[in-house]
């Protein structure tokens, strides 16, 4: 048993669950505060999510719906969690996220594009906002967080003035695609009709967790995993062993910018959401990339799970009831759960020191049957001797 709770895998899903539990116990405290009489019910509603109803064809549709929201997520937590394990904080996730989005989007509704170029193009629009980070980083040695930060906003702003020039007439949104020009629709290849003829569910789902399977292949199974590892722990030692640091910090960063590029594509190709062009926030997608990341325990495969259980508390606040309480309650739980996210590895390392502490006492305590042995043996040899 003690061996099975000094595995890592198991330590970082023991930490996320905590996480998870004392987030939503915090959630239904703050409920509790603003109106205790349907605090119970409200976090009930918000974990079940499409639960909530009551026919099976209505839940597996907004199942779907879920997904969809999961795909884009997973690929902006991919993105931080690749650049993390090379010892970069790829906080711009966020505006390589609306890059995709947006080149994605204006090659679809300005150029007619297909699909499939588009996907590239939003890819490619992430990668240059990676690359710019990783130039500024590796030849500048100017911080990634503040690069990327400033990169978020400057992002916002330039799509928000592209993609005026293909928005309604009436309104801020963009122009629906699967009217302008249904060829830059994500195909579903069947998988509309596994959850109940939602249109919305395409290719995205499987494409994101096939990409998470290559992140995991690429870090823990090839050479250039290993080498962009090895600049993440030591920049120096892997210099001194022939790595191309400076190269190393760029690419990881293009890749990142790549990952959460192809996110953006991957919500807003399917049609289920429409850009606005006057919002002035940056979409909280790449930030919630984060904390999917990190509850995942920075593993790929259980950053799967993380993603779908963030996205399905955020879903859930659509379904309380608006007369006590307001939709972003959900919203508010989940950044507790996100905050509590930052506290993953203390929780490990706390779990480790208690195992460590209790193997020492384990191993320096005597049972009364092996003192009494002890001094038995140390009485017999003192009569011998005498």
């Amino acid at each position: 048993m003690r061996k099975l709770l000094k595995n890592e895998g198991v330590q970082s899903l023991i930490a996320s669950l905590l996480c998870i539990v004392l987030g939503l116990l915090i959630g239904y405290i703050v409920l509790l505060f603003i109106n205790p009489s349907g605090a119970f019910d409200a976090i009930i509603d918000i974990i079940k999510n499409f639960f909530n109803y009551a026919k099976a064809q209505l839940q597996i549709k907004n199942l779907g719906n879920t997904l969809v929201k999961t795909a884009p997520l997973l690929l902006c937590a991919l993105s931080v969690l690749f650049c993390y394990k090379v010892g970069l904080f790829n906080i711009g996730a966020a505006g390589q996220y609306v890059a995709g989005a947006c080149a994605g989007l204006y090659a679809a509704l300005a150029w007619g594009w297909s699909w499939l170029p588009c996907l590239l193009f939003a890819i490619a629009a992430g990668a240059v906002l990676g690359v710019i980070v990783g130039l500024l980083k590796a030849y500048f040695n100017v911080n990634e967080v503040i690069s990327g930060i400033m990169l978020n906003w400057i992002g916002l702003y330039t799509t928000n003035m592209i993609l005026t020039n293909v928005k309604e007439t009436t309104s801020p949104y963009t122009l629906h695609i699967r009217t302008a020009n249904p060829s830059a629709i994500l195909p579903s290849a069947g998988l509309d009709k596994l959850f109940s003829g939602n249109m919305y569910v395409s290719i995205a789902i499987p494409l994101s967790i096939l990409v998470a399977v290559v992140i995991l292949i690429l870090l823990e199974k090839t050479k250039l995993g290993y080498e962009l590892k090895a600049t993440g722990f030591n920049r120096n030692a892997a210099k001194y062993a022939g790595m191309a640091q400076k190269r190393n910090i760029i690419l990881t960063l293009v890749i990142g910018g790549a990952l959460a590029g192809l996110g953006g594509a991957l919500l807003y190709l399917t049609d289920y959401e429409q850009w606005m062009c006057t919002v002035s926030s940056v979409p909280g997608m790449g930030f919630n990339g984060i904390a999917a990341a990190f509850l995942g325990g920075l593993n790929p495969i259980g950053t799967i799970f993380a993603s779908f259980f963030i996205q399905h508390i955020t879903s859930g606040g659509a379904y309380v009831d608006k007369t006590m309480y307001c939709s972003q309650i959900s919203e508010l739980i989940s950044a507790i759960i996100i905050y509590l996210c930052g506290f993953v590895f203390f929780i490990k390392y706390a779990f480790n020191l208690y195992l460590s502490k209790k193997e020492t006492r384990s191993d320096t305590r005597f049972t009364k049957k092996e003192m009494d042995e002890v001094r038995d043996a140390s009485a017999l040899k003192g009569g011998d001797e005498g």
